[in-house]
């Protein structure tokens, strides 16, 4: 059996079988992808431990690649989930979530929230990073879920369609910008064409989103869970149903719940577009860089959302309710990092590169083999990190 061939078959069982155990067995999803990674590295013929070479390089093994991807994705991610957990937690418990729901669904009418959704994450994932911006989204979508009755699945699907669209094809998000420089095409024309191009891609996602959100029927409950049970329409609360709710709850301001969400995003924005525009301004850059940093601004967004919304409550109410917040944030991590590990054995096995030489021998249109390879890589990538 040829290598390549090998590489593929180990991803392909690794993949199935990670599959089969998280739906038809008590393994926990966690250790699932563990072992998707191991047996994909084993029968992609990755070394157990490293291997010192004659001349003195190292070839990575599957233990080591496996650490180093967990440690990796948790680097780059686990303190912006741990502050989007706490940030959200208090949107949540004083109403401010709520309160933006309600003014979101007024603004853009009822039956409408994927779209608007949708049109949020496009417009915003442009200059803020879409990790960054699907953390400080997600209590208004688990508002918007709970007090319209439509599913969180299709709601929050909608919304990570516009983010991921526009970060994946628009300047100045570092993908499509590397790839402008490197390819010679102006930057202005690749915003032009990028955006234009990820206009139908939005529009097709959205009716996909709203048919998943009806199969995958899922409203996020009081206790944190969530309802699972078979669409009705009658589930839907009426723009006159959503009113009575939100008019029988004492809500925070709006421009209170608005400056937890709103802060960060400006000060991600300020960098992003300070990098893009080269700017150098000795101590001002320093700042904006520093306060631009997705920790940072979401650490600025957290603060402000304890002092700004919960400043009533004290301060053991104010740690209950992070506590509260946080307490499944240690599993969320886990399988975000056990993700990095099958995307990490995937890029130092060298099956990444298999599968994008696979994909150039398909026989398809050329205009499709880099969009293909850029899905496999990028699918790669994100287990990676």
């Amino acid at each position: 059996m040829a290598e390549s061939t090998r590489m593929l078959l180990g991803l392909a069982l690794g993949i199935i079988i990670m599959i089969v155990l998280v739906m038809k067995t008590k393994v926990h999803t966690f250790i699932a992808l563990l072992i998707a990674a191991m047996i994909t590295g084993i029968i992609g013929g990755m070394p157990i431990a490293d291997v010192a070479l004659d001349d003195g390089t190292t070839v990575t093994g599957l233990m080591t690649a496996i650490k180093e991807g967990f440690g990796n994705t948790l680097q780059s991610t686990g303190i912006i989930i741990g502050l989007g957990v706490m940030m959200g937690g208090i949107l949540e418990k004083s109403g401010a979530a709520e309160k933006l729901a309600f003014t979101f669904i007024k603004a853009v009418g009822k039956k409408k929230e994927e779209w608007a959704l949708a049109i949020t994450g496009w417009v915003i994932s442009i200059p803020v990073f879409a990790d960054s911006a699907i953390v400080i989204f997600a209590p208004l979508c688990k508002a918007i879920s709970r007090v319209t009755g439509k599913s969180i699945v299709g709601l929050a699907l909608a919304l990570a369609a516009g983010l991921q669209l526009t970060h994946c094809m628009v300047p100045p998000t570092p993908g499509p910008l590397t790839a402008a420089g490197m390819l010679g095409v102006d930057v202005g024309q690749m915003i032009m064409v990028g955006a234009a191009l990820s206009i139908p891609m939005l529009i097709v996602a959205v009716f996909y989103c709203k048919s998943v959100g009806k199969k995958i029927y899922q409203i996020p409950i009081e206790n944190g869970g969530y309802d699972r049970k078979e669409y009705k329409e009658e589930y839907i609360r009426t723009m006159e149903e959503v009113e009575k709710l939100m008019g029988a709850k004492e809500l925070p301001s709006l421009w209170a719940s608005l400056a937890p969400i709103v802060v960060p995003l400006i000060l991600i924005f300020a960098k992003t577009i300070a990098d893009f525009a080269g700017l150098d301004a000795g101590f001002i850059s320093s700042l904006i860089d520093f306060f631009g940093e997705p920790i940072v601004a979401l650490g600025i967004g957290t603060l402000l959302a304890v002092y700004g919304l919960a400043f009533k409550d004290s301060k053991k109410e104010v740690l209950g309710t992070i506590d509260l917040a946080v307490k499944d944030t240690g599993m969320i991590m886990l399988i975000t990092g056990a993700g990095g590990c099958l995307g990490n054995v995937i890029k130092v096995s060298g099956i990444g590169d298999v599968l994008g030489e696979a994909v150039l021998n398909m026989p398809i249109p050329a205009i499709l083999i880099p969009f293909i390879i850029a899905a496999l890589m990028r699918i790669a990538w994100d287990r990676q990190r």
